[in-house]
């Protein structure tokens, strides 16, 4: 009886062992287009454009630096980051699975693995990778994000637990899953403990408000923004607050002076800024102005891309 107890027991743990590793482990990525990273929204594969050699000489050093010591947690994040800034999402998500297998209770691992989904469209798998990031920083000490790209400074103003937030209310976002947005993003401004990291949160958060017809809410969001911050780099953020302040004019965003800020982020807020003050028109005129730029991997143009869809598909 005491054997088969034991073996029962021992069959137990296997079961349990194996539940944890397949839990840690996804489903193998859908199949794409040869070459092909990902499928639009709308459809279309999505290809990686040619990394520069720039970018290639810091993956190689990298990728020999995760060779010297494949058991070191820093060495397998930064091979998977390099991995992605060369375009190649889906590698750099097999190789923080692997770092979950070594590490699993590492939230970095859960963090860049649930960005990489956001880039090719895997917002549920993003999300379940954000909320077990979220549950593993609970009750921890922040610390700040090291940049693989750094701002003019060199001084990196994103922390994991803020990076966490915002992801993951991104990911909600895009879902159109506004109420959990809403939920996130206000997480995230508790803590912000920088300027730039409150303005990047506000937008997002403004917006979600502003969808969700809680124009006083979003009103009252926008009370700790002014035009003295001290942003070093999300100034696009920064001038979109202030423009739903009322602070600046929708031509200081668009004009031509300013056409050198006019990226996907900033032409996304104005299309949504559009879209949420019932001008239909001029939202999807912006929308699919930001997906003829074809930088499909930024946020702005994977958000231009969900409302597209969603608004107006025929």
């Amino acid at each position: 009886m005491k054997i088969r107890f034991l073996i029962l027991c021992v069959c137990i743990v296997i079961a349990t062992g194996f539940c944890i590793k397949k839990s840690q482990e996804p489903d193998a990525l859908p199949a794409v287009p040869e070459d092909a990273q990902a499928v639009s929204l709308q459809g279309e594969p999505l290809y990686a454009a040619a990394p520069s050699d720039n970018v290639l000489a810091k993956l190689e050093d990298a990728k020999n630096a995760y060779d010297a010591d494949p058991e070191n947690a820093d060495k397998i994040i930064w091979y998977g980051r390099r991995t992605a800034y060369a375009g190649d999402y889906r590698e750099a998500i097999h190789i923080y699975t692997e770092g979950i297998r070594k590490f699993p209770n590492d939230a970095r691992f859960y963090r860049h693995r649930g960005h990489r989904y956001i880039s090719i469209r895997e917002f549920d798998r993003a999300i379940q990778d954000f909320e077990r990031a979220a549950t593993l920083i609970e009750g921890k000490e922040d610390r700040i994000e090291p940049d693989g790209m750094p701002n003019a400074m060199n001084i990196p103003v994103s922390t994991l637990h803020t990076n966490i937030w915002y992801h993951l209310g991104l990911a909600y976002y895009l879902k159109h899953d506004l109420e959990n947005a809403l939920r996130v993003y206000r997480k995230g401004i508790e803590a912000s403990t920088n300027d730039d990291m409150l303005v990047a949160t506000t937008h997002w958060l403004y917006m979600t408000l502003r969808l969700l017809g809680m124009e006083d809410d979003a009103e009252i969001a926008l009370d700790p923004i002014h035009k003295d911050m001290n942003v070093i780099e999300n100034m696009v953020y920064h001038r979109l607050c202030l423009f739903y302040e009322g602070e600046l004019a929708l031509e200081e965003i668009t004009g031509k002076e300013f056409s050198n800020i006019m990226n996907d982020a900033a032409a996304y807020g104005v299309g949504n800024w559009y879209l949420y003050n019932g001008q239909r028109d001029e939202a999807r005129l912006v929308f699919e102005q930001i997906l003829a730029n074809k930088v499909w991997a930024s946020f702005g143009y994977i958000a231009a891309e969900a409302d597209l869809v969603r608004e107006f598909s025929e």
